[in-house]
């Protein structure tokens, strides 16, 4: 096994390894940018190096060029290798929004997370809920239970809604990300969460594959008692973010949730440290929080229970003033991810799965993406004209014509249907031949499109009926509207048909 040693000397300024010179006493950080995983391939490819020991390389350069090398030490310093057994993640589910929209055609929204822990190797998953929700419950358990689809070990997932908190916190929603967390510390207590040294929050509302064990050993690396990772952002969507500032060394010096004008201008950086080239980094000025943070056991529990009691957001409280005092450290995420968290951003990134190529991939041999098994036949299709569109399982298409769309299972397209830049959830159940048939003789509308409707730019929910020589448009360019009574809403332009709802023959929307 060969080995090998960097010179190094105390008390002096990290260098910046992604831009390879030693001017600018600052470092690059995060696993895609790592000074010490660069460093490694380049000693591999030059010197034939094929085995070390895992551990961090603190390099460093001094003021002066002209040191003596000989005078130089040799150190390396052995850092703890992180164990997903010492992590728990707590997946917050948010509130009756998230369990709105958490029905894709293929999976629920909160697959995203759970599967990223899965594949990261971190088994000890908690899951905080507005609503004690049956239909999340059963998909959890049909999904990730032990002897019934993935196969968890020793390992736990855990629904905890707000109404099972005892006393009178118990009569209380959560008011938020880090009040969510507070009213169930009591988790922390139990017996097999005792080994747990960090804990993981992820929000249950984004799509993105990661693994969150480079994140964990950057953290470990740091000795940071709080990571908050990171991606770059530009000016156009930068208010929507909590931003943040950093030192040369990777620390967060300064939290602005959402910031607005001046607040806004104040929180643009050098985003240049990240790597990214000058041209990049003049589109992207802005460091994003992704909502997503790993603790230190000891330091959340603190925060949340004596340091700030009353504070109930991470965000826009918690992270902020722990600043102050703490040793918070930024990760560069630099790779796909999108909040999904509204009508419009789940609705744009569930269409951009069609486009050629996508920007992001559900077929990972090595990272796949687990769900609730389903039992269903391949989809019919005949005489149909498909385009950049996603057919689901068990689908029966007839003459139809569908084009940047996305299909979701049991769904029934007769003929005559025209679907373009259209969301369809699907159905729960199917209905034969003779039911479809019964049920037109008799005026109804079953369940699915029917004949020579067209339908543009729209979300149809579960089981939704809709009848035939309907146009559904919004050719009037409403951007927003209540109509729960006719069975349809429309957000941000999108035109969303209900749950269960029946939208009858000839309607125009």
């Amino acid at each position: 096994m060969e080995s090998l040693c960097m010179p190094l000397k105390p008390n002096v300024n990290l260098i910046n390894a992604s831009k390879g010179r030693g001017d600018g006493g600052s470092f690059s950080w995060g696993e895609r940018r790592d000074f010490g995983r660069q460093l490694w391939k380049c000693l591999r490819a030059e010197n034939g190096v094929r085995k070390a020991k895992p551990s961090v390389l603190c390099s460093a350069q001094t003021p002066h060029y002209d040191t003596d090398p000989t005078e130089e030490q040799a150190a390396m310093v052995e850092t703890p290798q992180a164990d997903p057994k010492q992590v728990a993640s707590i997946i917050l589910g948010g509130g009756a929004s998230f369990l709105l929209l958490a029905r894709e055609p293929s999976q629920q929204l909160i697959d995203v997370p759970m599967s990223n822990c899965i594949n990261s190797g971190i088994k000890k998953i908690f899951i905080l809920t507005q609503f004690n929700s049956f239909s999340l419950n059963r998909h959890l358990a049909k999904t990730y239970t032990f002897g019934n689809g993935v196969n968890f070990g020793d390992g736990f997932v855990e629904v905890l809604a707000a109404t099972q908190t005892s006393g009178e916190a118990g009569k209380k929603w959560f008011q938020g990300t880090a009040d969510a967390v507070r009213q169930f510390s009591w988790v922390f207590e139990d017996a097999k969460a005792k080994v747990v040294k960090h804990v993981l929050i992820l929000s249950g509302d984004h799509l993105y594959r990661a693994d969150y064990m480079d994140f964990v050993q950057k953290h470990i690396d740091t000795e940071a008692d709080i990571t908050v990772s990171c991606l770059p952002m530009d000016d156009s969507h930068a208010s929507d973010f909590g931003l943040v500032k950093i030192d040369g060394t990777g620390r967060i010096i300064q939290f602005y949730e959402k910031p607005k004008g001046d607040e806004l201008k104040a929180m643009q950086g050098d985003t240049s440290i990240l790597g990214l080239s000058a041209e990049d980094a003049a589109k992207y000025p802005y460091i994003a929080s992704m909502g997503v943070y790993v603790f230190k056991t000891d330091v959340l529990l603190k925060l949340l229970t004596q340091s700030y009691p009353s504070c109930n957001d991470f965000g826009s409280e918690i992270i902020p003033s722990a600043v102050k005092e703490h040793n918070v450290q930024a990760y560069l995420f630099n790779d796909y991810w999108e909040d999904i968290g509204t009508i419009k951003s789940f609705f744009d990134a569930n269409l951009a799965l069609t486009d050629q190529p996508p920007k992001f991939e559900f077929h990972d041999p090595k990272t796949p993406f687990y769900t609730s098994p389903r039992f269903l036949p391949p989809s019919k299709v005949d005489q149909c004209r498909i385009v950049n569109a996603i057919i689901s399982h068990g689908c029966f298409l007839r003459g139809c014509t569908v084009q940047r769309s996305v299909v979701g299972i049991r769904s029934r397209l007769e003929s005559g249907v025209d679907l373009q830049d259209t969301m369809m959830l699907g159905a729960d159940f199917y209905q034969t031949a003779s039911e479809i048939k019964s049920l037109l003789e008799v005026g109804k509308v079953p369940v699915g499109v029917g004949q020579n409707t067209k339908i543009k730019n729209c979300i149809i929910d579960k089981n939704a009926k809709i009848g035939k020589d309907v146009i559904i448009s919004n050719s009037d360019g409403v951007e927003e509207a209540e109509r729960p009574e006719e069975g349809f809403y429309i957000r941000s332009g999108i035109t969303v048909i209900m749950k269960n709802a029946t939208i009858k023959d000839g309607t125009r929307i």
